[in-house]
């Protein structure tokens, strides 16, 4: 009987290991069709920048304190959507413009790939504003990363009033739908391509 049992359990061990292996594979591919429809840097694109300018104007209204970040900032990425999801292993896909003085100056991509309890899907904005030239610099090699212990705080009514910059950069994000227990913005990797 105590065989039996050791053997049983093994089956369901290896059972649960192809399930979560079939999930992180078929989230790879999703992930991979969701980049491939993507078109190369190719300049200045007005749907683009008519999607940032929303998705500002989304942040304004939901924490109308966030107006001292962008007096503050030397610069700030948006990302009008970015689509994450995850079954243990999960990842997220954005693409965005980079304001300086308010002007658009650029365009970024954000990709994250995390392995950890998470379960679901979800679409949100993201906004980082850079404290100063030496951190959209860092940036704009293409080589940025925000450390795993990284957070974002949720824009809502009131949240920036206490937030500030933490390693150059202060991130905020705002929900468009979705449900998923795991929200975290560590290990996004960004690139970048100026007009």
């Amino acid at each position: 009987m105590f065989f039996f049992t050791i053997d049983n359990s093994k089956a369901i061990c290896n059972w649960q290991i192809r399930r979560l292996l079939q999930a992180g594979s078929a989230l790879l591919l999703m992930m991979g069709l969701l980049t491939v429809g993507q078109p190369a840097f190719a300049g200045w694109e007005p749907d683009k920048l008519s999607n940032a300018k929303q998705a500002i104007s989304e942040f304004k209204k939901a924490d109308p304190s966030l107006k001292r970040f962008f007096n503050s900032a030397y610069a700030y990425a948006v990302f009008p959507t970015v689509g994450k999801g995850g079954i243990g292993i999960g990842g997220a896909y954005g693409s965005g413009t980079v304001f300086i003085g308010g002007k658009p100056m650029g365009e970024t991509s954000l990709t994250q790939l995390t392995i950890g309890f998470q379960l679901g899907g979800q679409a949100y904005r993201e906004i980082i504003f850079f404290r100063d030239k030496a951190t959209l610099v860092d940036f704009k090699r293409g080589n940025f990363e925000l450390s795993a212990q990284a957070s974002a705080v949720a824009a809502t009514l009131g949240a920036s009033a206490d937030a500030d910059f933490e390693n150059g950069v202060a991130v905020f994000t705002l929900t468009k739908g979705g449900l998923m227990y795991e929200a975290s913005v560590g290990g996004q990797k960004f690139s970048f391509d100026s007009y």
